[in-house]
């Protein structure tokens, strides 16, 4: 199964807990972004985030990728405090190929994403012919307000942070 995820810290050493993501799926990765640093959305009294893509190809159920991201975000600390509050990790399931749900537990595409600039610029740099809900992300992109995407800088790619 093909998946994208959605990666953010804004707490910590980020890099560091960015790169256990990349760590855990190392094998199963098929493309990545860059890391970008990016203004906090949603709750903006917080610290910049640095987020980045990965594109994975996995052997397991959607649940038990959700499982998994969530051990990560667990093994980083992860505290839920505040609604889009800071946090060491972040590992969202933006789109599996072929799959949607909406449960409680798992929701996919994610439900924010056309929103968020942080998530489409990164997973465009990842995946030039990626699709949300079977619209071209490059298209989508020009929905997000300038303000949001005017923030949006590179860092450059993990291995070299």
């Amino acid at each position: 199964m093909r998946a994208v995820l959605s990666i953010g810290s804004n707490m910590q050493d980020r890099v560091e807990h960015l790169k256990s993501v990349f760590a855990e799926f190392q094998d199963e990765i098929v493309a990545s972004s860059s890391v970008y640093s990016t203004p906090p959305w949603g709750d903006t009294d917080q610290d910049e985030f640095y987020n980045a893509i990965i594109i994975v190809e996995v052997d397991q159920t959607p649940l038990d990728l959700l499982h998994r991201g969530q051990a990560l975000e667990k093994a980083a600390d992860r505290v839920r405090e505040r609604h889009w509050g800071p946090r060491t990790l972040d590992v969202d399931i933006v789109e599996i190929e072929g799959f949607s749900s909406d449960t409680q537990e798992l929701t996919v595409p994610h439900p924010h994403a056309a929103e968020r600039g942080f998530v489409l610029i990164p997973w465009l740099a990842a995946d030039v012919h990626a699709t949300l809900g079977g619209k071209p992300v490059a298209g989508i992109i020009g929905n997000i307000p300038q303000e949001d995407i005017a923030g949006i800088k590179v860092l450059g790619r993990i291995e070299k942070l």
